[in-house]
Protein backbone atom coordinates (compact mmCIF):
# COMPACT_ATOMS: atom_id res chain seq x y z
CA UNK A 1 0.00 0.00 0.00
CA UNK A 2 2.83 2.26 -0.10
CA UNK A 3 1.75 4.67 -2.66
CA UNK A 4 -1.46 5.01 -1.77
CA UNK A 5 -3.14 8.59 -0.60
CA UNK A 6 -5.98 9.19 1.24
CA UNK A 7 -8.03 12.26 -0.55
CA UNK A 8 -10.92 13.71 2.08
CA UNK A 9 -13.41 16.10 1.07
CA UNK A 10 -14.81 17.84 4.31
CA UNK A 11 -18.84 18.40 4.50
CA UNK A 12 -21.44 17.71 7.26
CA UNK A 13 -24.10 14.43 7.10
CA UNK A 14 -27.91 14.43 5.64
CA UNK A 15 -29.63 15.70 3.01
CA UNK A 16 -30.00 18.85 3.45
CA UNK A 17 -26.21 20.34 4.04
CA UNK A 18 -25.68 18.23 0.47
CA UNK A 19 -25.63 21.52 -1.24
CA UNK A 20 -24.53 24.26 1.19
CA UNK A 21 -20.94 25.89 0.38
CA UNK A 22 -20.00 23.93 3.54
CA UNK A 23 -20.14 20.43 1.53
CA UNK A 24 -18.10 21.67 -1.31
CA UNK A 25 -14.75 19.66 -0.65
CA UNK A 26 -17.20 16.97 -1.07
CA UNK A 27 -19.02 17.81 -4.16
CA UNK A 28 -15.25 17.90 -5.77
CA UNK A 29 -14.83 14.81 -4.12
CA UNK A 30 -17.57 13.20 -5.97
CA UNK A 31 -16.30 14.71 -9.15
CA UNK A 32 -13.04 13.02 -8.69
CA UNK A 33 -14.74 9.63 -7.89
CA UNK A 34 -16.40 9.57 -10.66
CA UNK A 35 -13.47 9.74 -12.66
CA UNK A 36 -11.86 6.93 -11.36
CA UNK A 37 -15.28 4.91 -11.14
CA UNK A 38 -15.41 4.46 -7.24
CA UNK A 39 -18.33 4.27 -5.61
CA UNK A 40 -18.64 5.01 -1.82
CA UNK A 41 -19.27 2.87 0.50
CA UNK A 42 -19.51 2.54 4.53
CA UNK A 43 -16.06 1.68 6.13
CA UNK A 44 -15.74 0.47 9.73
CA UNK A 45 -13.49 4.24 10.58
CA UNK A 46 -16.92 5.92 10.35
CA UNK A 47 -16.75 6.99 7.09
CA UNK A 48 -17.78 6.35 3.34
CA UNK A 49 -14.98 5.47 1.33
CA UNK A 50 -14.30 5.15 -2.93
CA UNK A 51 -11.09 3.51 -3.54
CA UNK A 52 -9.38 3.45 -7.72
CA UNK A 53 -6.43 4.01 -9.27
CA UNK A 54 -5.56 7.77 -10.95
CA UNK A 55 -4.47 5.76 -14.05
CA UNK A 56 -3.63 2.08 -14.98
CA UNK A 57 -0.20 1.24 -13.28
CA UNK A 58 -0.48 4.83 -10.86
CA UNK A 59 -0.95 5.17 -7.94
CA UNK A 60 -4.16 4.40 -5.14
CA UNK A 61 -6.55 6.61 -4.53
CA UNK A 62 -8.88 6.42 -1.33
CA UNK A 63 -11.28 8.91 -1.14
CA UNK A 64 -13.33 9.29 2.15
CA UNK A 65 -16.13 11.74 3.34
CA UNK A 66 -16.88 11.58 7.29
CA UNK A 67 -20.13 10.45 8.59
CA UNK A 68 -20.10 12.83 11.20
CA UNK A 69 -20.06 16.86 11.40
CA UNK A 70 -17.26 18.91 9.97
CA UNK A 71 -16.09 19.92 13.36
CA UNK A 72 -15.49 16.58 14.36
CA UNK A 73 -13.47 15.36 10.62
CA UNK A 74 -9.84 14.46 12.52
CA UNK A 75 -11.22 11.01 14.03
CA UNK A 76 -12.25 9.43 10.90
CA UNK A 77 -9.14 11.20 8.95
CA UNK A 78 -6.36 9.72 11.43
CA UNK A 79 -8.06 6.40 11.66
CA UNK A 80 -8.46 6.01 7.54
CA UNK A 81 -4.92 7.00 7.65
CA UNK A 82 -3.72 4.37 9.93
CA UNK A 83 -5.82 1.68 8.42
CA UNK A 84 -4.54 2.55 4.67
CA UNK A 85 -1.03 3.55 6.13
CA UNK A 86 -1.02 6.82 4.06
CA UNK A 87 1.37 9.90 5.96
CA UNK A 88 0.08 12.83 6.54
CA UNK A 89 2.03 14.48 3.81
CA UNK A 90 0.22 12.15 1.11
CA UNK A 91 -3.63 13.31 3.06
CA UNK A 92 -5.07 15.73 1.03
CA UNK A 93 -8.78 17.47 2.88
CA UNK A 94 -10.56 19.31 -0.04
CA UNK A 95 -12.21 22.54 1.93
CA UNK A 96 -14.41 25.29 1.65
CA UNK A 97 -12.35 28.80 1.96
CA UNK A 98 -14.07 32.01 2.99
CA UNK A 99 -10.75 34.08 2.53
CA UNK A 100 -10.51 32.84 -1.60
CA UNK A 101 -13.32 34.22 -4.14
CA UNK A 102 -15.28 32.31 -5.13
CA UNK A 103 -14.64 30.19 -8.00
CA UNK A 104 -10.75 29.87 -6.90
CA UNK A 105 -8.45 27.22 -6.16
CA UNK A 106 -5.42 27.52 -3.72
CA UNK A 107 -3.16 24.68 -2.62
CA UNK A 108 -0.68 24.54 0.03
CA UNK A 109 0.65 22.32 2.63
CA UNK A 110 0.71 22.61 6.60
CA UNK A 111 -0.03 26.25 7.98
CA UNK A 112 -2.83 27.68 10.16
CA UNK A 113 -6.48 26.60 9.96
CA UNK A 114 -7.97 30.00 9.54
CA UNK A 115 -10.80 29.26 12.25
CA UNK A 116 -11.85 26.31 10.06
CA UNK A 117 -12.52 23.99 12.60
CA UNK A 118 -12.63 20.52 10.18
CA UNK A 119 -8.87 21.48 9.31
CA UNK A 120 -8.07 22.21 13.38
CA UNK A 121 -10.01 19.24 13.99
CA UNK A 122 -7.54 17.28 11.39
CA UNK A 123 -4.61 18.68 12.31
CA UNK A 124 -5.22 17.68 16.33
CA UNK A 125 -6.01 13.93 15.51
CA UNK A 126 -3.31 13.38 13.24
CA UNK A 127 -0.57 15.80 15.27
CA UNK A 128 0.90 17.53 12.47
CA UNK A 129 -0.95 20.50 10.25
CA UNK A 130 1.43 18.97 7.35
CA UNK A 131 -1.70 17.61 5.44
CA UNK A 132 -2.06 19.08 2.29
CA UNK A 133 -4.76 21.20 1.02
CA UNK A 134 -6.90 21.70 -2.06
CA UNK A 135 -8.84 25.71 -0.42
CA UNK A 136 -11.95 26.04 -2.95
CA UNK A 137 -12.96 29.76 -2.78
CA UNK A 138 -16.61 30.40 -1.87
CA UNK A 139 -15.80 34.11 -0.93
CA UNK A 140 -17.06 36.62 2.21
CA UNK A 141 -20.67 36.58 3.27
CA UNK A 142 -22.34 39.59 1.92
CA UNK A 143 -23.12 42.93 4.27
CA UNK A 144 -22.71 41.89 8.06
CA UNK A 145 -24.05 38.02 7.37
CA UNK A 146 -22.52 35.88 9.78
CA UNK A 147 -20.31 33.54 8.34
CA UNK A 148 -21.10 30.59 10.29
CA UNK A 149 -24.56 30.98 8.67
CA UNK A 150 -23.15 31.78 5.06
CA UNK A 151 -21.39 28.37 5.00
CA UNK A 152 -24.70 26.71 5.46
CA UNK A 153 -26.30 27.86 3.25
CA UNK A 154 -27.14 26.91 -1.13
CA UNK A 155 -25.15 28.41 -3.48
CA UNK A 156 -26.61 31.22 -5.58
CA UNK A 157 -28.08 30.81 -8.53
CA UNK A 158 -25.08 32.88 -10.30
CA UNK A 159 -22.61 30.45 -8.30
CA UNK A 160 -24.57 27.51 -9.24
CA UNK A 161 -24.32 28.32 -13.12
CA UNK A 162 -20.34 27.94 -12.83
CA UNK A 163 -20.26 25.33 -9.64
CA UNK A 164 -20.09 22.37 -11.73
CA UNK A 165 -16.40 24.23 -13.56
CA UNK A 166 -15.62 24.88 -9.70
CA UNK A 167 -15.93 20.70 -8.89
CA UNK A 168 -13.88 19.96 -11.84
CA UNK A 169 -10.99 22.42 -11.38
CA UNK A 170 -10.98 21.38 -7.44
CA UNK A 171 -10.73 17.69 -8.97
CA UNK A 172 -8.08 18.26 -11.11
CA UNK A 173 -5.94 20.10 -8.36
CA UNK A 174 -6.31 16.89 -6.67
CA UNK A 175 -5.00 14.62 -9.23
CA UNK A 176 -1.99 17.28 -10.27
CA UNK A 177 -1.16 17.58 -6.27
CA UNK A 178 -0.91 13.38 -6.40
CA UNK A 179 0.66 12.95 -10.07
CA UNK A 180 2.79 15.77 -10.42
CA UNK A 181 3.57 17.37 -6.56
CA UNK A 182 3.00 20.23 -4.62
CA UNK A 183 5.06 22.89 -6.63
CA UNK A 184 3.96 21.80 -9.76
CA UNK A 185 0.18 21.86 -9.13
CA UNK A 186 0.44 25.58 -7.25
CA UNK A 187 2.04 27.01 -10.22
CA UNK A 188 -0.66 25.32 -13.08
CA UNK A 189 -3.23 26.63 -9.85
CA UNK A 190 -2.16 29.95 -8.50
CA UNK A 191 -1.90 31.74 -11.71
CA UNK A 192 -5.52 31.51 -12.93
CA UNK A 193 -8.01 34.49 -11.85
CA UNK A 194 -11.12 33.75 -10.41
CA UNK A 195 -14.12 33.32 -13.84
Amino acid sequence: MGDAWLIVGLGNPGPQYETTRHNVGQMALDTLAERIGGRFAAHRTNSRVAEGFLRPGGPKLVLAKSNGYMNTSGGPVSALAKYFSVPAERVVVLHDELDLPFDTIKLKQGGGHGGHNGLRDIAKALGTPEFLRVRIGIGRPPGQQDPADFVLRPFGKVERDTLDVLLEDAADAAEAVVSEGLTAAQQRFHGRAAR
